[in-house]
């Protein structure tokens, strides 16, 4: 099958092109036709695009984690899926991606894809949405009325975090740059802060929580905002090697979950939620894409590398 994959180099990492050897389902799995897959860039740089669980090198890793799709073959003991089912969702790190024309996810990690909803706009979701669901909701415990500092507010990830936290009632600050303020705002966030323009934390103070999606710089500066019992979450991937134990505790990596996947459909359909595409690409330009080399379309939202082109929005 036609694939990106991740090549040896020696000026860092590099994808190609490739034929792949074509992935079938094992138990509890679902074989995915993909019609459109995520680009997350820094993907390349995570340990598990380069080992394996038990932390041998790893080779030839195909990237693109978040996917929309049909089903294309049924793992043994799998029976909430049918073959020619319409599916999204996000496969364990340490698989195979979806930047390639099959993928393999366990059925536990992929949910029906919301009607109404492009392949495109589906494959946009995963990530980033249950990034902002976990993130706000399980580990925050965000609560109506509360105030919330959004970083990086018009990212694939910050887009629904403000999203999310409007909708359970909090105030929502945010940081954006001043080409996409509106945008954000448009979507919840009461203050837009222009982070070029001047410190942030010269014009907000005593937030109940802090979802950092930048890191580095700005989130240890972020410390200093938080009220007495305020909660820090960060997805930054510098925090996971920080000694800080705050940093430590703040920091998660999001996991695949089908309920919550199909929560956020529902939003969507109803259009509680909104998701952007940045720019809808073919698989040759997917190196592009990854290196950032590639012209974007909004310079917010996701680009998503098609592989089936639709005739339009499902009903």
């Amino acid at each position: 099958m036609r694939s990106v994959q991740l090549a040896e180099s020696s000026q860092g990492p590099r994808l190609v092109e490739a034929d792949a050897p074509m992935p079938t389902a094992k138990s509890g799995d679902v074989l995915v036709r993909v019609c459109a897959a995520g680009v997350t860039p820094t993907e390349l740089l995570w340990y598990p695009t380069t080992h394996k669980k038990d932390g041998s090198v790893r080779m030839h890793a195909i990237p693109g984690h978040e996917f929309s799709g049909m089903v294309a073959e049924l793992g043994p003991g799998v029976s909430a899926f049918a073959v020619g089912d319409e599916v999204f969702g996000m496969n364990d790190w340490f698989s195979d991606g979806a930047t390639a024309e099959y993928c393999v996810a366990a059925a536990t990690e992929i949910a029906p894809k919301p009607r109404r909803l492009s392949h495109a706009q589906a494959a946009a979701v995963p990530i980033g949405a249950l990034t902002a669901w976990q993130g706000l909701i399980e580990r925050a415990k965000i609560s109506e009325g509360e105030r919330v500092l959004v970083h990086g507010g018009a990212g694939a990830v910050g887009l629904f975090v403000v999203q999310l936290a409007r909708l359970r009632g909090a105030e929502v600050i945010a940081t954006a740059s001043k080409r996409n303020a509106d945008v954000v705002a448009a979507l919840g966030a009461q203050k837009v802060i222009d982070y070029a323009a001047a410190p942030f934390e010269q014009q907000v103070r005593d937030v109940d929580v802090v979802f950092d999606c930048v890191g580095g710089e700005t989130l240890r500066r972020s410390w200093s905002v938080l009220k007495s019992g305020g909660r820090m979450v960060t997805i930054a991937a510098d925090s996971e090697s920080q000694d800080d134990p705050r940093v430590k505790d703040a920091y998660f990596i999001v996991e695949p979950n089908p309920q919550q996947l199909m929560e956020i459909g529902n939003l969507l359909v109803a259009g509680s939620l909104r998701v952007f595409v940045d720019g809808e690409i073919a698989l040759a330009e997917a190196p592009a894409a990854y290196e950032r080399t590639i012209q974007r379309k909004l310079g917010f939202g996701k680009t998503v590398v098609v592989l089936k082109q639709e005739p339009g929005n499902r009903e």
